[in-house]
């Protein structure tokens, strides 16, 4: 059975990849063929999301679509993993009987276990309570280009925010060893990967879990910089608890590590911080950017907020505005609550109608245009390093790339013209010309 052909489509995050390419490698070691092309698999596997509505709503409709090529292609067997599958196996197998199995985040490891049981008919639905960390010894396929990867240091999450149903789904939060992240930066590096991006449900608690005052995402960055062949090395994830003085430091006097920082805030206003169950304060927060900013000049701060909280009535939503008129966050993703089975908030009062919910995404998606562009503009003559990504199609001597402050499928992009011959990972220098509310143009 081993020679068949695999394919797996992973949905949702960049954590949720790294268990797409984790099952892929440990499905490669046990001896099946792995494919990209859905079309030629015979094993296909769907890496489910569960962690907002339409993220949900995109597992299942991919899930029917791939029912409805089991029945008239080549595929045989259709497995679904990940988040949605953790929260809501014995559902799936019930209501879409093309299903052959099902694989949560608790036991994503078995997935060759599981695979053969529904290979012999049996319909697994393996769903354990989360407990599992992958580590070094684990084998990857990475699905990424080959110059950059992301690496879980940890999983799992121990905060209780009112409106997310990660605890449930990854479990309590627990740190990997240093040595084993270090191994593995080592290994990627050694296979041509240039750039890493350190993923987390929180980053920045990585260490306190396992030996408090001994490990942290500061002393880890301070090892990993020194492993050969890495250049970029980008923080994302960052609970705004976790950054101290240590890791302000090691940002700002290490070259690897980018001058970039993912700080998920969600909310401006205390009232609705409090019923979030967010411990931190928009005071607190403006010192901390505030500080950012003076320790690492030139440092690029993403953030991502909710509109349509429970409760969040116009006086809110105006603060949340205003502040974001004032800090000026170089990119900011926005979304609309929606309410998760076996949350706090999905039972609270004053739910936000639909409607109000998408004015508000839309006025602070167009209020970050504006701010995103100007940013961009202030880097018009600069000279910045880029990644190059690859040829623009049918465009003779224009590439795409990315700078440092821009991450992979989240941020924007550089767009590079060049009158000698550009290779993909290949890191040049590119003066910048032309700026967009997300995306720049530059000649190498």
């Amino acid at each position: 059975m081993a020679e068949k052909l695999v394919g797996i489509i992973s949905l949702g995050c960049a954590k949720n990849l790294v268990d797409t390419e984790v099952m892929l490698g440990l499905l490669q070691r046990a001896g099946y063929h792995i494919t990209s092309e859905a079309f030629r698999a015979q094993i296909l596997i769907v890496n489910t999301c569960g962690f907002i509505d339409p993220a949900k709503e995109e597992s299942i409709e991919t899930l029917l679509e791939m029912a409805e090529y089991k029945k008239r292609g080549n595929c045989e067997i259709l497995l679904a993993a990940g988040c949605l599958s953790q929260g809501h196996g014995e559902e799936l197998v019930k209501e879409i009987s093309e299903l052959d199995g099902v694989v949560g985040t608790g036991c994503f490891h078995k997935i060759v276990e599981v695979l053969s049981e529904a290979l012999e008919g049996k319909r697994p639905v393996c769903v354990d309570t989360p407990h599992f960390l992958y580590d070094h010894t684990f084998p990857r396929v990475l699905s990424t280009p080959p110059y950059t990867a992301y690496v879980k240091i940890a999983e799992g999450c121990s905060h209780r925010c009112s409106f997310c149903v990660i605890p449930k789904l990854r479990g309590r939060y627990r740190s990997r060893e240093p040595v084993s992240v270090a191994r593995e930066v080592q290994s990627l590096a050694e296979n041509g990967v240039k750039e890493i991006n350190l993923i987390a449900q929180d980053t920045t608690g990585y260490g306190r879990d396992i030996h408090p005052g001994k490990v942290s995402l500061s002393l880890l960055l301070e090892e990993l910089v020194t492993i050969a062949g890495i250049q970029w090395i980008r923080v994302l994830y960052g609970y705004p608890g976790g950054i101290t003085g240590e890791l302000m430091g090691v940002m700002s006097r290490e070259e690897k590590v980018c001058s970039y920082l993912d700080l998920p805030l969600q909310h401006a206003h205390q009232d609705i911080l409090v019923k979030m169950r967010r411990p931190f304060r928009k005071a607190k927060i403006k010192q901390l950017v505030e500080k950012l900013r003076e320790r690492i000049p030139g440092i690029v701060l993403r953030s991502s907020f909710m509109v349509g909280f429970p409760g969040e009535k116009e006086e809110h939503f105006r603060e949340l505005y205003s502040f974001l008129e004032e800090i000026r966050f170089d990119r900011a993703g926005f979304f609309s609550y929606s309410p998760q089975e076996n949350t706090p908030s999905a039972l609270m009062e004053n739910q936000v109608p639909e409607e109000i919910k998408e004015e508000r995404f839309l006025s602070l998606m167009e209020l970050q245009k504006k701010i995103s562009l100007e940013k961009n503009k202030n880097l018009l003559g600069d000279r910045l390093e880029v990644l190059i990504e690859g040829q623009v199609p049918n465009r003779k001597n224009y590439y795409t790339g990315r700078y440092a402050g821009q991450a992979p499928e989240v941020d924007g992009a550089v767009y590079v013209k060049s009158h000698f011959p550009l290779r993909a990972g290949e890191i040049v220098q590119v003066k910048i010309t032309a700026a967009g509310a997300y995306d720049l143009q530059g000649r190498a």
